[in-house]
């Protein structure tokens, strides 16, 4: 595609020069940069460029939508015009994050470590609340549980609960293998450590306590030097520290040990070195640490807990936005290891709630049938522990229902903590909460679950229409008969289905991926969800196949497989993208079955994917499917949200010119 050379060299200056770019790559529909000081960008001189659909910068990185097709010639131009060498993705990842603060860093890191195995802590905490109904006493009959009326489910309760607790009792093996891998170490080194900290052999780190007291905890005595012979169950920072360790030491031999006997040497003198490192060193000095500032959470709570519910429940979901409620994921299995029990997630459950709460609010003040339609799906999804559309999606949008949501949140959290509340696992979030909660004080977290749902959701409502209501006074009348209100820019909302007269052709798209079809919004990158390259809809898959949505031929195959083009015989284009930030997994997970050039017919095979291999890289899976925006012969676009098939629903209607 013909681009003219000045609107990119444009773009060079506006983003400080070439001085400014530290290494610059693409992807399919942006270019990425790591720049030495991103104050320097002209953001306005973007906004003015032809070339130019969108920008924002995140975790360090500098992006520029450009659109899919034209972001290659695009970055071949620049290439010529600055004289630099072409980057790739991991390389501008590498130099966004050395711009990161030690802070930002290690909250990285720990969500790199954490996100991966959370669909195995979440499931361990649904079982164990379902253990916690059958064997709570007064849930179901007075002082008594469900297992003492009925001792023929005392056995399945226990089955229950020997599959929930597996989870928790080797969590060291979990985030051995997560953190060495982080740590660029082989994964299954890092589960052995993790096994290592909790051999049977071992006391249990949960018997601790009362073997000290008692004066009986094992030692080992290395020639005269008594070390605690202890495990590390529920211990974080033991395995964290560990498996740094662990990897450091087989970077550092795998560099100098010759291939020949790499196998006899690495991986036993790496095991050998950190696991005496860490039952000598590492295990009893980060145990103590950890118990150091468990001490301290508890001391806080204990003593100050209006004070301490009101700024973690008012605030986390101020954490989602930063990222940092990662790292309190850490914190909250320190609790459940070291207290039995964890007071910081029963307010991250209501958070979720009261967030829900305020965008299902916005469904009754919107006008606009898209952004309705994102209130209700994104507040149902908060409802049941995922805040991220709601809070992207539509909180933030509006600013004001987000903040009427921490309102309730805080309140909440000060009641939960003023009554000790505490849940016995990590668990899905949201109304489904209760079952991680010990069932003696459901009580109270369900009337902090009645003031995180009133809350935000009446503030909102009242808010909302009083604003409403001066909007009206302050617009014409023609204006205000049409129903186009605007809330301060507030409630604005844009629609892809512009009024025009009625077009000759139509294309219409089967849905390329079978799943749930939802509104670009709800994709968590905001060149996607401000439709920034083109309109278009998301696809939530429940199958790993890509199929030709019609007739067409393959434009362009992405170099990492994750995203494809297809040509229309009309001449327009759609871009299937699979997830987001796929792009760092280098095509592993994806096996494309068409080339660039072929011609497909409707239903076709084009790609598979791994949907577990996305998901344990901890990207999300959601597809975006996109009209690109530029394209002549398209003149309004309608979309189709909800159940989808692949070859059978129709997702998006294109009305093209002509």
């Amino acid at each position: 595609m013909a681009i003219d050379r000045k609107n990119v060299e444009d773009i060079v200056r506006a983003v400080g020069g070439k001085e400014n770019i530290e290494v610059a790559t693409h992807c399919v529909t942006r270019l990425r940069f790591s720049l030495y000081d991103e104050s320097k960008v002209d953001s306005a001189a973007l906004d003015r460029n032809d070339l130019v659909k969108g920008q924002f910068s995140t975790q360090g990185q500098f992006q520029i939508v450009i659109g899919p097709g034209t972001v290659d010639t695009v970055y071949d131009e620049m290439i010529k015009i600055t004289g630099g060498s072409r980057a790739s993705k991991d390389e501008v990842k590498s130099a966004a994050a050395r711009k990161q603060n030690p802070l930002q860093r290690a909250i990285k890191t720990l969500a790199d470590i954490f996100i991966p195995i959370l669909p195995a802590i979440v499931t361990a905490g649904l079982l164990l609340g379902i253990n916690n109904i059958l064997t709570g006493p007064g849930i179901f009959f007075d002082e008594q549980s469900l297992v003492q009326v009925y001792p023929a489910w005392s056995d399945i309760a226990s089955i229950i609960n020997t599959i929930a607790s597996t989870a928790f009792t080797f969590l060291p093996a979990l985030i051995g293998w997560a953190a060495v891998t982080r740590f660029g170490g082989s994964p299954l080194l890092g589960i052995v450590l993790g096994l290592i900290l909790v051999h049977p052999d071992l006391l249990s780190a949960y018997g601790y306590a009362n073997a000290s007291l008692e004066g009986t905890v094992p030692t080992w005595n290395l020639f005269g030097w008594h070390i605690e012979k202890i495990g590390y169950q529920g211990q974080v920072l033991p395995v964290l520290v560990s498996a740094y360790i662990l990897a450091a030491i087989e970077k550092f031999l795998n560099k100098r040990v010759h291939d020949s006997i790499k196998l006899l040497v690495v991986a036993p003198v790496a095991l050998l070195i950190t696991g005496f490192l860490a039952f000598t060193i590492i295990g009893p000095l980060t145990f103590a640490i950890g118990n150091a500032i468990t001490d301290g959470l508890v001391y806080i709570f204990d003593h100050f807990a209006l004070l301490g519910g009101l700024i973690y429940g008012g605030l986390y979901s101020a954490l989602v936005i930063t990222g940092m409620h990662h790292t309190f994921l850490a914190v909250d299995v320190q609790l459940i290891g070291s207290e039995g029990g964890t007071f910081l997630w029963p307010m991250l459950a209501l958070s979720n709630i009261a967030q829900g709460a305020a965008a299902l609010a916005m469904f009754f003040l919107v006008r606009e049938q898209k952004a309705k339609g994102l209130a209700v799906t994104s507040s149902v999804s908060a409802f049941l522990g995922v805040t991220e559309p709601a809070i992207f999606g539509v909180n933030i949008r509006y600013r004001y229902p987000f903040f009427f949501g921490l309102i309730g949140s805080g309140l909440a959290g000060m009641l939960l903590t003023l009554n000790n509340v505490r849940a016995s696992s990590i668990g899905v979030g949201g109304i489904p909460g209760f079952l991680s909660i010990f069932p003696n004080q459901w009580g109270v977290f369900f009337v902090g679950m009645a003031i995180v749902l009133i809350v935000p959701f009446g503030a909102t409502m009242l808010y909302g229409r009083i604003a409403v209501q001066r909007a009206k006074k302050n617009q014409p009348a023609e204006t205000a008969r049409a129903g186009a209100v605007n809330t301060t820019n507030e409630l604005s909302s844009r629609s892809s289905v512009q009024a025009s007269q009625e077009p000759v052709n139509i294309l219409e798209l089967a849905a390329p991926i079978s799943g749930t079809a939802v509104p670009l919004e709800q994709v968590p990158d905001p060149a996607f969800a401000e439709k920034q390259m083109g309109e278009g809809i998301a696809i939530e898959p429940s199958d790993g196949k890509v199929y030709a949505p019609f007739d067409a031929t393959v434009a362009h195959v992405i170099k990492s497989k994750h995203a494809l083009i297809l040509e229309h015989a009309s001449g327009v284009q759609v871009l299937i993208h699979v997830g987001i930030n796929t792009v760092s997994l280098k095509g592993n997970g994806f096996t494309p079955h068409r080339n660039i050039g072929d011609k497909v017919r409707a239903g076709e095979l084009l790609l598979e994917f791994d949907m577990d291999a996305i998901r344990a890289a901890g990207l999300p899976v959601i597809t975006p499917i996109i009209i690109p925006a530029g394209q002549d012969r398209v003149e309004r676009i309608e979309e189709k949200t909800g159940p989808a098939t692949a070859k059978q629903t129709g997702i998006l209607t294109i009305h093209l010119k002509g």
